[in-house]
């Protein structure tokens, strides 16, 4: 904090383990005049814990825009100030990503500071082997579009990572269930760095019946991380009845979504498959 410009900070705070902060955050949450958090009220009582005196503004989904302004006002008058979501990082499936683009825009700088986040710190201890994963966050809330949601995710040859609240978790394990591989394997992670801090993997097939034998194990804020498709055979039939697809007039996004059905190649090799031959 010797810096003679001011700054935005984007700080992580813990998950749920109080000592799960850097001291480098400390000292930034302690000598900045300013921090914006995502709920004041949860805040305030987090920043008494590590001796911060700072001023709290609201930044949250549905004021973002604003308080952008209000953090530039304070930026332009030469204070640095400090960002902050209730847990974890800001910006990960969490406000302050259109904060941190109009801070930048209005040329000031922006200072990210490594933390919590609870997507890579249930990665490192669900024991999945696959070199690549990708992160999508909360699915939509709605059944259709979830659906639609994981559709396009099927075929990926990656770890896929979500988020999701208590009040969806049975459902959202069912839906992943109804469209993903019934061996893949799912881990459930809950609450973590908390008091009922629970991990479990198991085939996606038994997940619901795992959840659905305990009210308990419904509880808390969850990190599902569902284990790559696994490669499909290689035989060229699916190349073979895209062509005959394509040949009688199916426009490409037809094509390859009936061949994935007929011979369960992967749809978007096909679809990508499919583009190159229109060419």
């Amino acid at each position: 904090m010797t810096e003679e410009f001011p700054a935005l900070y984007v700080v992580p705070t813990p998950l749920g383990h109080l000592g799960d902060i850097s001291q480098r955050a400390i000292d930034v949450l302690r000598q900045v005049p300013w921090v914006a958090a995502e709920d004041t009220r949860h805040s305030a009582p987090l920043l008494r814990h590590y001796g911060s005196n700072a001023r709290l503004l609201a930044a949250h989904q549905h004021n973002e825009e604003g308080a952008a302004q209000q953090v530039i006002a304070r930026l332009a008058a030469g204070d640095s100030v400090a960002l902050v979501v209730d847990a974890g990082t800001p910006a990960v499936s969490d406000p302050g990503a259109r904060l941190v683009a109009r801070v930048r825009a209005a040329g000031y700088r922006v200072t990210p500071l490594p933390g919590p986040c609870a997507a890579v710190v249930a990665l490192s201890a669900a024991g999945l082997s696959e070199a690549h994963f990708l992160f999508y966050g909360f699915l939509p809330a709605k059944a259709g579009q979830r659906a639609e949601a994981l559709r396009e995710l099927a075929d990926l040859p990656y770890a896929l990572i979500f988020y999701e609240a208590p009040h969806r978790i049975v459902d959202t394990v069912a839906a992943l269930a109804a469209t993903f591989q019934p061996t893949r394997t799912l881990v459930l992670a809950r609450e973590l760095t908390k008091l009922f801090e629970s991990m479990h993997a198991c085939p996606l097939a038994e997940a619901s019946d795992w959840l659905l034998a305990d009210v308990n194990r419904q509880r808390g804020e969850f990190v599902l991380l569902l284990s790559a498709a696994p490669p499909a055979a290689n035989d060229g039939e699916g190349e073979r009845v895209l062509r005959l697809l394509l040949a009688d007039g199916l426009p490409v996004s037809q094509a390859s979504r009936l061949a994935h059905a007929i011979t369960g190649s992967r749809k978007q090799a096909l679809y990508q498959l499919a583009l190159r031959l229109q060419r």
